[in-house]
């Protein structure tokens, strides 16, 4: 991207012209989009800059599809589904674009055929422009624009899915304004600027699938540039990546923390999401204590551990198996952050027979599950790693007495937190069907 100087924000009085190209036919597989642009626009400019349309691309390159239902197309372009109502899906396609339908299109091509945007759009963007510069011997930008929606807007608008010889975006920051306030996150997307004003003449219906925007010339390159790179946010800088179909699916079970120290205020919001949970009879059986102090979580660790070779012990287990067992466990002291939701029961009743009184303690440990799961979750959202750890219900007893928690706190596990110093494995694969029974 372009670093912004004082001053070089363009001229006042600058004036730009936006128009269509007429005259480009109904393109085939095998066509040569730049050879069709020059016979349609013999009279481009050095610094013009197109705004050409995603699918005639695509024609081109042989990515239409006949016979093959919408549905099956966009399963098979998309990389992750970010959210699904209906028959709407919003799904992230292999270029890491964010878009309806994975950017399958089932208009403006013939019925029983979709076309899919090309594999590589920047390519596509470079071809064209090397094209032009060949037949005509002038230098412009090319942009390969498609449609997308935009998350609290209604409506939709061409963005840039393809960039060759244009500035993608302009950095601002570190710049103040006319006040002196200091520029922290200005960067201004320059190409999908482009691409929505060339949209304004091209139109949907009208057949007029490229635009020319002139005089905007110190936005062009010499080079064709990095492409549309600069402007697909990496994912694990995106506060937005996980879409309503994510959200769940982000809880994944971290083992392994990175050295960097976690936010207390991060975990308080993940609290927020726990007590957020189902519970009988409006009650509020959760409780969290977080162990913040480097040397109470030792101090826990260390009691809970002689506890667990003592059990081990009586149970009969080899000294060999048990140093085993404890290496496994020791993913809490891996953390540097850990929580130990506990379960109240105040609000119970209590009935004449052990059975009813059995069932009601269920109830509760199912509500404190469903408080678990959310704060889980949420510490997802909130970019941290998580690991449930059985292993304080084992000795109930030493953890109420380490952490100075009333009797009727119940220990429910403990949950190792941090940030994740690599990425999860792959869940193992599973499908609803072998879960499900219909009566």
């Amino acid at each position: 991207m372009s670093r912004i100087r004082r001053g070089q924000d363009g001229p006042s009085d600058m004036r730009v012209e936006i128009f269509p190209i007429s005259g480009i036919p109904e393109v085939r597989e095998g066509d040569d989009v730049g050879e069709l642009i020059v016979a349609a626009m013999p009279g481009l400019r050095d610094g013009d800059i197109l705004v050409v349309t995603s699918k005639i691309s695509s024609k081109a390159e042989g990515r239409t599809r006949r016979g093959v239902d919408r549905t099956e197309a966009i399963a098979a372009e998309t990389e992750r589904v970010v959210a699904r109502r209906g028959e709407t899906v919003i799904a992230q396609t292999a270029h890491g674009f964010v878009m309806a339908a994975a950017g399958v299109d089932a208009s403006n091509t013939e019925p029983g055929t979709v076309v899919l945007l090309p594999v590589d759009p920047d390519a596509s963007a470079v071809a064209v422009r090397a094209r032009i510069r060949e037949r005509l011997g002038v230098s412009v930008g090319v942009i390969i624009s498609d449609t997308f929606g935009r998350t609290w807007r209604n409506g939709q608008t061409d963005m840039a899915v393809g960039i060759a010889g244009v500035t993608p975006a302009l950095d601002y920051r570190g710049l103040s304004d006319d006040h002196g306030n200091a520029l922290e996150v200005t960067l201004t997307a320059v190409a999908d600027e482009f691409a929505a004003a060339g949209d304004l003449v091209k139109g949907k219906l009208a057949q007029t699938p490229v635009a020319v925007i002139r005089g905007m010339t110190e936005y062009t390159t010499e080079e064709d540039g990095p492409g549309v790179r600069e402007l697909v946010r990496p994912s694990e800088d995106d506060m937005f990546r996980y879409g309503s179909r994510d959200v769940v699916f982000a809880r994944r079970t971290i083992r392994e923390f990175s050295g960097e120290p976690v936010d207390g205020a991060s975990v308080r919001r993940a609290v927020d999401a726990a007590i957020a949970a189902p519970a009988p009879h409006h009650t509020t059986p959760w409780r969290f204590v977080l162990l913040e102090s480097p040397g109470i979580r030792e101090k826990l660790l260390d009691a809970m551990r002689e506890a667990w070779i003592a059990d081990l012990r009586g149970d009969g287990f080899s000294e060999e198996s048990i140093a085993k067992r404890v290496k496994r466990g020791e993913v809490l002291r891996a953390a540097p952050y850990i929580a130990v939701p506990c379960l109240v029961m105040e609000g119970s009743h209590t009935y004449r027979d052990d059975r009813r009184n059995a069932s009601e303690r269920e109830m509760f440990v199912v509500a404190a599950g469903a408080g678990v799961q959310n704060f889980l979750v949420q510490l997802a959202m909130e970019g941290l790693g998580s690991a449930w750890v059985s292993s304080t219900m084992f000795c109930r007893d030493v953890v109420r007495e380490v952490l100075d928690l009333p009797l009727g706190w119940d220990p429910m596990g403990a949950v190792a937190i941090g940030h994740p110093a690599a990425p999860p494995r792959d869940r193992p694969p599973r499908r609803a069907a072998d879960f499900i029974v219909v009566r």
